[in-house]
C-alpha cells in the first residue's frame, strides 16, 4: 500500500500531539530527578529518527515500530527506565532477547525485559555512550522478533 501526502502529514500531526503530551505531562511532573528524566529522555529521542514517544502507562514511553522503553517514575532517589518488547505477548518472553550490553547497564527483570538505573547527572553524563550503543542494540534485537 502507497502512503499519499495526506497521510505522510496526519502521521506527523499524530507525532506531534502524542509529543506534545509527553511534554505537558513533564511540566507537570513533580519529581525529585526531572532534569534527568530530561536528559534521558533527549538521549533516547536522538538515538534513533524513528523513536516517538508518548504517555503510556502513566510515564512517558518511547517506540519505533512498537513501545521498547518507558520511564518507571516511582523511584525518587534514581532514574530507571523499563526496556521492554511493548504490551503485545510475543515468543520472546520464553526464548529471551539477545543484546550486546558492553557497559553492563540491564539488570535483567524477565527474558524480554530490564531495566537500567542511573544516580544522577554526572552518572548519566559518564555513561552515555553506553546508553545510546545500549538503546540501538535493544531496538534492533526487539525488531528481529
Amino acid at each position: 500500500m502507497q502512503l499519499t501526502d495526506n497521510d505522510h502529514r496526519m502521521t506527523n500531526v499524530r507525532k506531534s500531539t502524542k509529543a506534545q503530551s509527553v511534554e505537558a505531562f513533564l511540566a507537570a511532573l513533580d519529581h525529585p530527578r526531572k532534569q534527568e528524566i530530561l536528559a534521558l529522555r533527549q538521549i533516547i529521542l536522538g538515538a534513533d529518527r524513528r523513536i516517538s514517544e508518548e504517555v503510556k502507562w502513566n510515564a512517558p514511553s518511547f517506540r519505533t515500530t512498537e513501545h521498547f522503553a518507558t520511564f518507571h517514575l516511582r523511584a525518587k532517589e534514581r532514574v530507571q527506565i523499563i526496556l521492554h518488547v511493548g504490551a503485545k505477548v510475543r515468543d520472546t518472553a520464553t526464548t529471551g532477547i539477545d543484546v550486546t550490553d558492553p557497559g553492563s547497564l540491564l539488570t535483567w527483570l524477565a527474558k524480554d525485559r530490564a531495566s537500567v538505573t542511573f544516580r544522577d547527572l554526572d552518572e548519566i553524563n559518564a555513561r552515555r555512550a553506553d546508553f545510546e550503543h545500549l538503546i540501538h542494540a535493544w531496538i534492533a534485537s526487539t525488531e528481529e522478533s
